[in-house]
């Protein structure tokens, strides 16, 4: 086992599946870094003692063709070590950005000077994260005033929560029990009190946990009465007078924007339409849409995000007046409801009502 190579004082035990491959990049930079140092140190040591003062050392120039060949292998050398080191460590890092489908999805906002976490469940959390063992969990992280870090040094995970923004990334915990979380982006007075824990559970301790929740709508749900709310159906259900495009079974999709342009419909997608709808356009619909910027809250935005999501994601993309299709519409296509994110949870195929639009 990875953990085994490394003392208890130098790193925290190893607990998800990501653990071990940032250990071991953690142990080959050592390595490397340590063999550098001795070769450096011992051409220094073994120099000044042959090339000291009063030695009788030779200390003529090298032949030329000696001196250009080490030259060009040494250039050559370091530069394969440092492509092998940022292709490794790259390699490790961009699997972060790709969670398995069946993910549990965990929406995170940091505040100063607390977590909160909610899944799309509904079970709401502060400066705690319960999650089953074994299991894909999804984090999408949002920040609702300066930039924070969440970071679980068991689980070697660290992505920063930004004001505006979503961030995601994804863990799998291969041990039970409770590790810290913390954040390590310099956040303002209380920083250092900005501390939590995550608690990983057996998949049958944590349905009890999760069945013990208050009863309450999961983040679609919550976001379909928002929808309606702020007055979105207004303009994007169906049969509205309003010339705005539908978000039934967009999610995932390719859409055509102004300018020859084309975006995918995702959280950051979602959330940059909502607050700044005018920056990109759907081709063939008018500017039209008010920024929501300061009228929504970031938790707001996730649960809208939740409810297009619930909407379905088909294999068609946005028609839009005069433009072609991106991409041919499969005959039988049918809106359907993305499965719960809870392990084991049945799935709906009720279809959604449309959702609230992204850019006008």
């Amino acid at each position: 086992m990875m953990e085994s190579l490394l003392p208890a004082w130098l790193m925290p035990v190893a607990a998800s599946v990501q653990a071990a491959k940032v250990d071991r990049i953690f142990i080959g930079l050592t390595i490397i870094s340590a063999l550098i140092v001795l070769l450096v140190v011992g051409l220094v040591v073994t120099f000044s003692i042959r090339y000291r003062r009063g030695s009788k050392a030779d200390r003529g120039p090298l032949p030329e063709v000696v001196s250009r060949e080490f030259e060009i292998g040494w250039t050559a050398a370091t530069l394969f070590v440092f492509v092998f080191i940022f292709w490794w460590a790259a390699s490790a890092e961009i699997t972060a950005f790709s969670p398995p489908k069946d993910a549990l999805e965990v929406h995170i906002v940091g505040k100063q000077w607390m977590w909160k976490a909610q899944s799309s469940n509904g079970a709401r959390e502060i400066n705690e994260l319960h999650v089953p063992v074994n299991a894909p969990v999804r984090l999408v992280l949002t920040s609702q005033d300066v930039i924070h870090a969440f970071y679980i040094p068991a689980l070697r995970l660290k992505r920063d929560a930004v004001p505006d923004q979503t961030t995601e990334t994804w863990f799998q915990a291969t041990k039970t029990g409770t590790f810290q979380l913390m954040c390590t982006e310099y956040c303002g007075t209380d920083h250092a009190r900005m501390l939590g824990r995550v608690i990983v559970m057996e998949p049958q301790d944590y349905a009890s946990w999760l069945a013990a929740q208050p009863e309450g709508d999961d983040l679609a749900h919550q976001g379909e009465r928002l929808f309606s709310a702020r007055g979105c159906s207004g303009c994007h259900a169906p049969g509205s007078s309003v010339h705005a495009p539908s978000l039934a079974g967009i999610w995932g999709q390719a859409v055509q924007l102004d300018g020859d342009k084309r975006a995918t419909v995702d959280a950051a997608y979602i959330r940059d339409s909502i607050l700044q709808p005018a920056r990109d356009i759907v081709a063939g619909y008018a500017p039209i849409m008010p920024s929501y910027a300061g009228l929504l809250s970031d938790g707001e935005i996730q649960e809208l995000t939740a409810y297009i999501r619930s909407l379905g994601a088909g294999p068609r993309v946005i028609r839009t007046p005069g433009v072609p299709p991106l991409s041919s519409r499969v005959p039988g296509n049918a809106t359907e409801r993305s499965p719960a994110m809870v392990p084991g949870a049945p799935v709906s195929d009720t279809p959604a009502p449309a959702g609230p639009a992204v850019r006008p």
